[in-house]
Formats: C-alpha cells, structure tokens, sequence
C-alpha cells in the first residue's frame, strides 16, 4: 500500500512537472516567434451561427471551432472587441478548457479592443472626440483578459478600421489610437502587462500612411513608434467595385481557356494586395522606422448579389475565394508575413437582411461546416476526420466537383484598353 502510494504520488509528481513544462513552453511562444512563423498560421475568427449577434456561440461551439482550426494548421486567432458581446470570453474560456484537456494543444489570441468616436453609429457621429466611457471599458476588459490569459493573448489591437475615413459612422483620429496604444505600453513597462505582448492597430492600408496625404499626420508618425508592429487590412475584392484599374482581362487574353483567364486575374489581385502592403513600407520607411508588418486582414467573398457578385464586378464565387486564399497564403508564408484570414467560418448575422450579402459569404466554411474550395485539399487529406461543425461532418462544397465549381465562375470583364494598373 506504502509503494503503491509513493508510485501514485511518482505519477502525479512526473504529471505535474510535464505540465508545468507544457506551460512554460506555451507561455514562452510570444508575439515575436510567432508572428510571421509559418508554422503558426493565423485568422480571423468570429463564431456566430446565427443571423444575429444577440445569439452568442456557446463554449461547446466555440471548442468545436477551435478543433478545426488546429486541424488546419491554425494556431493564432484574431477576435474584435472585449465588451459589446461575451465571444472574446467564450473564445479564450473554450481554448483554456482545451489546454487543460490536452497539454499539446496549442492557440493563441490576438485580442481586438473596439474603439468608437464620440455618438458613434448615429446621425451625428463627431470624429474629433471618443467614445471614451465605452473605449475605456474595452481597454480595461482587455488589460483583465491579458493579465488573466497570459499563455494565450499575445497581441492586443487597439481598434479595428477606426481610423480609416470611409468607416464615416464611428471612425477616430489617429490621437485616439495613439492614447490608448501609450497606455497598454505605459502597462507594460510598470509590470502590470506582460513585457512580451505586442501592441498594435489594425487598420485598413490607407490609414497607415499607403492613402492619400490627408493620413499623413504627426500623431500617425508617433503611431509607429509607439506600436510593436503594424497590422494592415487589404482587400482587393471590395476595389474590383470601387477601384478596378487592377480587376478584369486584357484583350490578349480573350481567347484563353476561362480557368487561365480567372488565373490571370486573381493573379493580378494578388499583385494589388502585395502593392498595399508595399506602400505602407515605403511610408513607414520614410519616417525612418523599422518595424514588422503583418496583414491583419484581408479575404474574398465566395458569393454576393451585389457590387462583386455576376450583375457587378463578377469576383465573388468559391473558385475565386479559393484561389486567392492560395495566393495570398503562399506569398505571405513565403514572405514570413502573418496573414488573419478573413474568415473562418462564414458569419449571416453580418447582413442579415440581405442573405446573399458578400459580408455574409467570407468564409472558408460554410455555417453548416461545409468546406468551401479554398480548402477542399485538407478535406482529401484528412485532416477533419472525427471533426464536425453542428452536427455535420466536414465535406467538400459541390460535393469535390471542380466542374461544377467552375461552371458558377463568371469570367471577369473585358478591358477595351491593353493595361492593367496594380498599384
């Protein structure tokens, strides 16, 4: 009885230690050694099943979630806001109880605090003053989240597109990002944050300085040095509506077969996003700073009946989706850029209105769990088996006929003139 008790408390002693290893490695992971580490890829994550917010994912489904993500090689995700709805906690509730279950699984968080101005979705937003009773409470919830999951945040963003002019309903000025980005700094340097967790914005390309001159500001300059990295958002897909110089066939390439005629313009919206993130390097490197930039967002719809949809630019459809999710993964991982994806799984609350709405469609799974073509190869590998989303087992959209897939691609338009801009 004696021995058998000196084995128990052996075993458990030995558990113990392998745990306390287990965490120390997993706290050891930083912002620095994962971002742009391909071996730890990265997304853009929101878990909502239903076409409202008000309908929270559970820890279950959010654990569901995760599985699948890790299954695919994912390993930090991106969420947006720590007060307006509980997702950023269930999130990081459903990983932990995964950690606690199994030591060898690994996800980390790239925390997003939402920021307002001042009457922010109204008919009178004012973009020289913040919502600063609401931004105050995301940065806090987000010092408590980080400080209570230290293993598991490893970024904390400060807005998301709030300082890009085109978000005209809540959209700030640079100074307010700059506040709050001192602040989580001034944390860190007393001790209150861990010294390792990066802080950063992620905004839309322009507003890091790759826009016009009206972004060209002396708060944007102390930004970038007060930031640990640079987080961008691009999306070519929204510009083949709103800038398409880049979007569409040269008559040269008329007469080619129309899966070559695609590739030629995914090629080129590629070239556009890489162009954006060039941009924002040339105006970071004439302010004479050197730091990382990794892209915070960027994604392509699968389906809209809208501006990129057949009657529009003709650039949303799953073969599309999936083509540029290739691209851009291999360049980034090439590059050692950290990509956010966005998204995982498509999200309808995001247009719930318009259910053919491309904001509802940017997924790389279907709500049901259905895999859209961007990842149809980790389907044939097997990468799901044992894995489901509600339910349902994970299968290849069009039932894997690329055929089919391709016959809903509607081939880009015809430019009357023989060159395309991607700048």
């Amino acid at each position: 009885m004696l021995m058998m008790s000196g084995l128990l408390l052996l075993g458990q002693a030995c558990g113990t230690n392998e745990n306390e290893q287990e965490q120390a490695i997993n706290t050891s992971m930083n912002a620095e050694k994962i971002l742009g580490n391909p071996d730890y890829l990265a997304i853009s994550y929101g878990g909502h099943r239903e076409n409202t917010r008000k309908v929270q994912p559970t820890v279950a489904q959010v654990k569901e979630d995760m599985l699948l993500l890790h299954a695919m090689g994912i390993r930090i995700l991106r969420t947006y806001n720590t007060t307006k709805f509980r997702h950023a906690s269930t999130v990081l509730k459903a990983i932990r109880e995964l950690k606690d279950a199994d030591p060898q699984f690994e996800m980390y968080v790239m925390l997003g605090v939402w920021i307002d101005c001042e009457n922010a979705f109204t008919a009178s937003p004012n973009h020289e003053a913040e919502d600063e009773a609401a931004n105050t409470a995301e940065i806090e919830k987000a010092v408590e989240m980080a400080r209570t999951y230290p293993d598991i945040i490893k970024v904390i963003a400060v807005g998301n597109e709030a300082m890009v002019k085109w978000a005209a309903s809540y959209f700030v000025q640079p100074g307010v990002i700059l506040k709050w980005v001192n602040h989580l700094q001034d944390l860190k340097a007393e001790g209150d944050l861990p010294e390792d967790l990066w802080i950063t914005s992620s905004d839309n390309f322009a507003s890091w300085g790759g826009g016009g001159e009206e972004y060209h500001v002396s708060d944007l300059e102390e930004l970038y040095e007060a930031v640990d990295y640079v987080s961008i958002h691009t999306y070519p897909m929204h510009d083949t509506h709103y800038n398409p110089a880049f979007w569409g066939l040269l008559q040269s390439e008329k007469s080619l077969p129309k899966r070559e005629q695609i590739e030629k313009a995914m090629l080129r919206a590629r070239d556009y996003a890489r162009a954006q993130y060039q941009r924002v390097a040339a105006y970071m490197g004439s302010l004479g700073v050197d730091k990382p930039i990794h892209i915070g967002e960027t994604g392509w719809a699968s389906f809209s009946n809208g501006f990129y949809g057949d009657e529009g630019s003709k650039a949303c459809n799953q073969y599309n989706e999936g083509r540029y999710y290739q691209l851009i993964t291999e360049w980034t991982n090439s590059e050692g850029i950290s990509c956010f994806y966005f998204e995982a799984f498509d999200e309808p609350w995001k247009d719930a209105a318009n259910p053919g709405g491309s904001e509802n469609h940017f997924g790389l799974f279907a709500v049901d769990g259905e895999a859209k073509y961007a990842i149809w190869d980790l389907v044939d590998q097997g990468v799901f088996k044992g894995l489901s989303r509600a339910g349902n087992p994970i299968t290849k959209s069009y039932d894997g006929d690329l055929d089919a897939l391709l016959k809903d691609a509607k081939i880009p338009p015809v430019k009357a003139k023989e060159k395309l801009i991607v700048q």
